[in-house]
């Protein structure tokens, strides 16, 4: 997924503050990332303990897109699909995968290689995979993604103990306390609760990567 925030200094005078709209504010404050638990539910307004303990109060826009993260094989990765690998790098300066998420054809991915908040060192590589399973080598999966105007591509090693998983329609009513949600990015609101458009859960208790 295409994770880069991007801070933005907020430079409004106090008069611009208060004459401000909150999809201004939205727009001035950096996005956040949200790993954790669902604690409640209040109508679009789901309460979430992220993994550093805060409490979070998400607010879910009419059109929120909500994804159950499932498990996935190593041969459902197609060539030419979209993935997001995240990798750690190896003593030799190769690339270690953590996770595979594979995404659905509808999904928007930002063709990318970026550093990843996952753990310390860690990347995010975004793009489509070069070749089918059938023919990767050594499971290697080969990404293609952007660097600038020009086409790049990292070689990632997947091992026995990379998680892979990937995503299916899911509703706001799946969203019960107790389920362990991923968000990629969302504004703060002007009340401090964070605006969101997309969601994800890890079904039947699993704690969806990322």
């Amino acid at each position: 997924m295409n994770h880069m925030i991007t801070r933005r200094t907020f430079g409004a005078t106090g008069i611009a503050f208060v004459l401000g709209s909150s999809a201004s504010f939205a727009q001035q404050s950096p996005p956040v990332r949200v790993r954790g638990m669902v604690e409640a539910v209040d109508g679009e307004v789901v309460t979430v303990k992220s993994r550093d303990g805060a409490t979070l109060k998400l607010k879910l826009k009419d059109n929120a897109t909500v994804r159950a993260v499932i498990p996935a094989k190593l041969t459902d990765i197609k060539a030419g699909g979209k993935v997001g690998i995240t990798s750690s790098p190896q003593a030799d300066g190769s690339l270690s995968a953590i996770e595979v998420h594979i995404f659905a054809p509808e999904q928007n991915v930002n063709a990318a290689h970026f550093d990843w908040d996952l753990a310390p060192n860690t990347f995010m590589t975004n793009g489509p995979v070069q070749q089918s399973v059938a023919a990767v080598d050594g499971q290697v999966l080969t990404v293609q993604y952007k660097s600038g105007d020009k086409t790049d591509e990292k070689q990632i090693k997947v091992t026995p103990k990379t998680a892979i998983v990937t995503y299916e329609p899911a509703t706001k009513a799946e969203l019960k306390p107790g389920v362990k949600v991923f968000v990629a990015a969302a504004p703060k609101l002007p009340d401090g609760s964070l605006d969101v458009a997309n969601i994800s859960y890890g079904k039947d208790g699993m704690t969806p990567p990322m």
